[in-house]
């Protein structure tokens, strides 16, 4: 029985459009040129970061993130970048008497931002506040500790194979795959995600999902 839910954060409950394009404007390249990259590095399997090495060779992506903030074009996070169904899903999945909680690879202010949506969960945290990102385990660890019930009654639902499927599945979470943003489509026929998770193309989908599986 599922007791709890934990959404991992862009291109899950966030469109990252905006915020790729906000930093193609900040290194001076054109967004398409921009995404083109991001997605030859997307379907090679690499970390999305490394999309700035093509363009700025040793790229710190820490010290640029705070240099936009202090030139005031750091991050932001608004309503209208939630996809639609994710306020309609996580008020179902609550009215049914689950857990919902957040917690994905974003800083410490997307933290903060994301609180001030005032979205309908019980929690919401990320990997610049644990200290740990995924694919490590010990951010599954915090995810564990965060939810309640053992790890079989937590469902863990994110975009991307190597860091929402594959380590939740080895935490014992159970994983779900939504197929949506670059890596939910690249990934949702892949062999290891059929073997380890659901897949589903809408949040809608999570309440009957989880009622029948239980």
């Amino acid at each position: 029985m599922i007791r709890a839910v934990v959404f991992d954060v862009g291109e899950t409950l966030l469109d990252d459009t905006r915020e790729w394009a906000r930093w193609a404007d900040w290194i001076g390249v054109p967004r398409h040129t921009f995404s083109a990259v991001l997605g030859a590095v997307t379907l090679e399997g690499r970390n999305n970061a490394e999309t700035f090495q093509y363009f700025r060779p040793g790229f710190d992506l820490a010290s640029e993130r705070q240099r936009r903030e202090d030139a005031g074009v750091g991050e932001q996070i608004e309503d209208h970048d939630l996809y639609p169904d994710v306020r309609p899903a996580l008020t179902t999945l609550r009215d049914r008497g689950l857990w919902v909680g957040v917690a994905g690879n974003q800083t410490t202010r997307a933290a903060e931002l994301l609180r001030a949506l005032d979205l309908p969960v019980d929690a919401v945290a990320t990997s610049g506040e644990w200290g740990a990102a995924k694919p490590d385990p010990a951010f599954f660890s915090r995810v564990i500790d965060m939810a309640p019930g053992h790890p079989h009654e937590i469902a863990y639902v994110g975009d991307h194979r190597d860091n929402d499927i594959v380590p939740a599945k080895a935490a014992g979470l159970r994983a779900v795959l939504i197929r949506r943003g670059p890596w939910g489509h690249l990934w949702a026929d892949d062999p290891v995600v059929k073997a380890s998770a659901s897949v589903i193309d809408s949040l809608n989908e999570l309440p009957e999902l989880l009622t029948r599986e239980d």
